[in-house]
């Protein structure tokens, strides 16, 4: 499938997964307010610390191992059982410990133990979320982009449904709680429609356990440990820092308008990890590299630069039609937030060659340092501009690492020597 099909697929269920967002969104921000959007934040990023570490953060090991076994019966036996009992054993260890440090984390994330009990589902569960994405990631290495599509609306429109019911009646605790919920009732749904692949056996999962297979996979292990801690952590120490200096309102304000970039950036990021990892996994020579990440500029950046404009002209009808007049702050924020957003899809499409070429030391070193310095810039320039200035940063910082990035991969961007093989 090429990167026009796979866009195609991409734009159909962002469509459904922002169009479940804004309505979610509304829900929420009506029902709870700048307050509610910013522990709603918190959440979410602690949610994607721990369910790296529930499945070892073998997902994307699992993508490019299945892309690349192809037809290979005996290694992808290997490859799926190894990857199922890694999950059950991390899933397994990781759900505990949420149920045994509930009341601590609930004081921690929230400043009260009142939700510790949504720490206890969450451990209940996390098992099923865990599998749930092994299950996505097989999909998505097999090439079934449409099938893949289709489970991730699923995913949507359940998640809406449980944030609207939720919400209505139990306020934050229940959006907290719809979060946990949707994931888990999409395992079925996505082990289901993997049972169904001509191409799967279910004995795939129950074969041996495949030292060497875990080795491989524990590269991508480290590198998606690495960005589950780096990403979602940057963001709650900046969130935690704005709570402090400046208010909870601040602090939801700005949760919003991230919320409004990962809406549209969607887009491109479902393209990017859907179609270039599998791919430029199976790719061995730079002229072939080149051609993909040239293409992937040519499609995506002016796509997504014209986004960030429409945005921008329109910004505050969409704080109208998304929030309420309690975050018309937010308007301030776009400039620097749009632009450190398209500068962030130009990192993506390098960083992805990083993930799918095993380049671990290289990734791990940039990832650490770029959210480091995130943060010291955000704190910095908070300091000094208020609100708007953790914007600064944000754009500060994804130019830098677009330009590093860049000069890292210049023999394969500009030269046009001899064709160097990857392994």
């Amino acid at each position: 499938m090429n990167l026009f099909k796979t866009s195609f697929y991409s734009v159909i269920s962002t469509f459904i997964r922002t169009l479940a967002g804004i309505v979610a969104g509304k829900v929420v921000a009506v029902c709870t307010g700048p307050t509610g959007v910013a522990l709603l934040g918190q959440f979410n990023n602690f949610i994607n610390i721990s369910t790296t570490f529930a499945n070892g953060g073998i997902n994307t090991g699992v993508v490019k191992y299945t892309a690349e076994y192809g037809n290979n019966e005996q290694k992808i036996n290997t490859l799926f059982s190894t990857s199922f009992k890694i999950t059950l054993y991390t899933s397994g260890i990781i759900g505990l410990t949420l149920m045994l440090f509930s009341y601590q984390l609930s004081a921690y994330l929230f400043t009260t133990s009142a939700y510790a009990s949504v720490f206890i589902v969450f451990g209940c569960s996390i098992v099923l979320y865990a599998l749930n994405s092994l299950f996505l990631s097989v999909l998505n290495g097999s090439g079934d982009i449409k099938v893949l599509s289709y489970v991730n609306m699923a995913s949507n429109i359940a998640g809406l449904l449980f944030t609207v019911i939720l919400v209505y009646y139990f306020n934050i605790y229940g959006a907290l709680l719809s979060i946990i919920l949707a994931q888990s009732i999409v395992f079925f749904i996505s082990g289901y429609v993997l049972m169904k692949r001509s191409w799967f056996k279910l004995s795939y999962f129950f074969g041996s356990f495949d030292i060497k297979m875990l080795r491989k996979l524990s590269a991508f292990s480290l590198m998606a440990i690495v960005s589950a801690l780096t990403v979602p952590l940057s963001q709650i120490i900046l969130r935690q820092y704005l709570i402090q200096h400046l208010s909870v309102q601040s602090a939801g304000i700005w949760q919003g308008i991230n919320s409004i970039s990962n809406a549209y950036l969607l887009l491109a990021s479902s393209a990017i990890s859907i179609y270039y990892l599998p791919k430029l996994a199976s790719l061995k020579t730079k002229s072939e590299i080149r051609h993909e990440i040239r293409s992937g500029y040519k499609m995506i950046l002016p796509v997504m630069a014209l986004c960030c404009i429409a945005i921008y002209i329109f910004r505050s009808f969409i704080i109208r039609l998304l929030f309420t007049r309690a975050f018309t702050a937010m308007n301030e924020l776009f400039l620097f937030q749009m632009l450190g957003d398209l500068l962030k899809v130009g990192t993506w499409i390098l960083a992805y060659l990083m993930l799918a070429k095993s380049m671990t030391k290289l990734y791990i070193i940039t990832e650490v340092f770029f959210h480091v310095l995130y943060v010291v810039l955000g704190y910095f320039l908070v300091n000094k501009y208020g609100l708007v200035g953790i914007t600064y940063a944000f754009a500060a910082n994804y130019f830098i690492f677009f330009i590093t990035l860049i000069y890292i991969f210049r023999h394969i961007l500009f030269k046009k020597k001899r064709n160097r093989h990857y392994r």
